[in-house]
This record gives structure tokens, C-alpha cells and sequence, in this order.
């Protein structure tokens, strides 16, 4: 590693009594963008999240759409499945779902990508997980005044066909004046190298924000480059994670995580939350209606 590169490594720590984070651990954070806490949220919890998402998957027939999610090519830009799902629940396949016939490749549990983008707000089981006096408390130490919680994220990574997920910063898609995006992302299975797990660069999020992606004047969806220079993929390290465990990053923090091609699903559930304070701009992606106000967690 460099010498002058702020921090090497991932801090991680078992979870606070009640969420209460530590200066330890604020310091952690503040000088890595990311911070990993193990045992945050009970394995009874993850199980009953699995079991209702496999209830929301049960009664979605993918014959009825074919998006695709991938982060490797932009097809999805184009998708106003995609684009206008910031209030719905919507199920994103993977690249790799379906068959040269149309067919697809796998039981459509294990074809799926992610489903999102409202289960926080539209569905109970999902509110309850997301909405606890624990993650309140992270949310209101790491400095979130008026904290509301923008888009949930389910992340199936299905064995064999899961995709790669490219570097990148979460404040391209989510992008606030001044920045408030931050990434909170529960490991619902044991995420290790050999399915895919989450890696970070720490310390990376003192990089400039490399790109901005918003909707054009003709509504379609643009990515904007700001900083061409590479990723310093040579200080990535792998976040494995056993089932229970939160990480927390920052929304500049470059993250990426490789294909899995294992016998082994890595499924993952992700929080991005902004502050209110925040201007949050009529071009991102994400919008939603009047009938789904943003909420914090009241």
C-alpha cells in the first residue's frame, strides 16, 4: 500500500449494544467510508426476510418482464420498468436468466438479480426490518439529521449465473447537495469471496465523485463522467460476512463485487438513506409520487 494512502484495511467490530456506535468506531468510519459490524441483526430476522421475499418472488411471473439489471452493460437506462420503480416493488432478472428460447435457465429463484425498490415502505415484514431503535441510532450517530430511507434493495447474487457488480460509488446513483448518501447493507446469507461477497476500497472515499447519473431532458438516463482516472483497484479487499452482519458505507465509497459462480446464493438486503437537510435534485432517477412520501424512522 502506499504510504500516503489513508487507512489498508476494513475496521470491523462486533455490533454495538442498542446501535450505539463508539468513537472507536466512528473514527473507523470517518477514515475508511465503510465499516463493518458483525451480529448486528439476529439470524432469525434474515431467515424471516427470506422467507417473505420468497413470498413476493412466488407470486411474480417473470414472463411478464424481462429487465434486466447489470451494472457490466446500460441497457437498463432505457428501462422505464427500471426507471420508475423508486415506488413499487419490482423484481430485476439476470443477464444470464433466460435461454436462447426465451426459457429461463433456473428455477426463477434463482434467476433473479434484485428486487426493489419500496419494500421498506410497502411491505410490513420489510418495514419492520428496516425501521429498528438500533439502526435509528447508527443513522443519528454517524450524523444523518433528518434521516429518510430512499430505496431498499434486495440482492439475490443466485448460485452460477450471479453477476458482477462493478466499482463504483453509490453517490453517482443517489446523489444529494451536499452529499448525504450512505449505504447500509445486511449480509442475509454468509457472503464469502467463493459467492460473491462485498469489496470495498477503504479510504476511497476521499476520491472525487467520478460520475454523475441522471435523467436527460428527453427522460432517458445519462451517465456523466467527472474524473476518468482508474479505480485504484490494487487496495480493494473483500468484506466477508457472515449471515447478520451490517456494513455501512459511505456513498463516495468505491465498491465492487465479483460473479458468483458458486453452488451457494449470497442474498443481501441494502438500505441507502439521505438526509432531508439535503437537496435532493428533480434529475436523479429515483423519484417518487405524492402517494409515498419519504420517510425517516417514524
Amino acid at each position: 500500500m502506499d504510504e500516503d494512502w489513508p487507512i489498508s484495511d476494513i475496521p470491523s467490530h462486533a455490533a454495538p449494544a442498542g446501535g450505539r456506535l463508539t468513537e472507536r468506531m466512528l473514527s473507523d468510519f470517518k477514515n475508511a467510508g465503510v465499516l463493518v459490524l458483525r451480529d448486528f441483526v439476529s439470524v432469525d430476522a434474515c431467515d424471516a426476510l427470506r422467507a417473505r421475499a420468497e413470498e413476493l418472488v412466488d407470486a411474480f411471473d417473470p414472463q411478464e418482464v424481462r429487465s434486466v439489471f447489470s451494472t457490466t452493460e446500460q441497457t437498463q437506462l432505457d428501462d422505464d420498468y427500471f426507471i420508475e420503480s423508486g415506488d413499487k416493488i419490482r423484481f430485476f432478472l439476470e443477464n444470464d436468466a433466460f435461454d436462447d428460447s426465451g426459457r429461463l435457465r433456473q428455477d426463477k429463484k434463482h434467476s433473479l438479480n434484485k428486487m426493489g425498490h419500496a419494500m421498506h415502505d410497502l411491505d410490513p415484514v420489510f418495514d419492520q426490518f428496516s425501521r429498528t431503535p438500533e439502526l435509528a441510532e447508527v443513522v443519528e450517530r454517524i450524523g444523518i439529521v433528518e434521516p429518510a430511507i430512499l430505496q431498499s434493495m434486495y440482492i439475490f447474487k443466485p448460485p452460477n449465473i450471479g453477476g458482477e457488480v462493478v466499482c463504483h460509488q453509490d453517490s453517482t446513483y443517489i446523489y444529494t447537495e451536499p452529499e448525504s448518501c450512505v449505504g447500509f447493507w445486511f449480509a442475509l446469507e454468509d457472503a464469502t469471496l467463493e459467492n460473491g461477497c462485498m469489496q470495498f476500497i477503504p479510504g476511497g472515499h476521499k476520491l472525487p465523485l467520478k460520475k454523475r447519473n441522471y435523467r436527460g431532458a428527453d427522460g432517458k438516463l445519462v451517465t456523466e463522467t467527472l474524473d476518468d482516472t482508474p479505480w485504484p483497484e490494487e487496495k480493494k479487499r473483500p468484506a466477508e460476512a457472515p449471515a447478520g452482519t451490517l456494513v455501512i458505507f459511505d456513498g463516495r465509497t468505491p465498491h465492487l463485487s465479483a460473479a458468483n459462480r458458486s453452488s451457494k446464493s449470497r442474498h443481501a438486503y441494502t438500505l441507502h438513506i439521505i438526509d432531508r437537510k439535503a437537496r435532493y435534485p428533480d434529475e436523479n432517477w429515483l423519484q417518487r409520487g405524492d402517494h409515498l412520501p419519504l420517510r425517516g424512522f417514524d
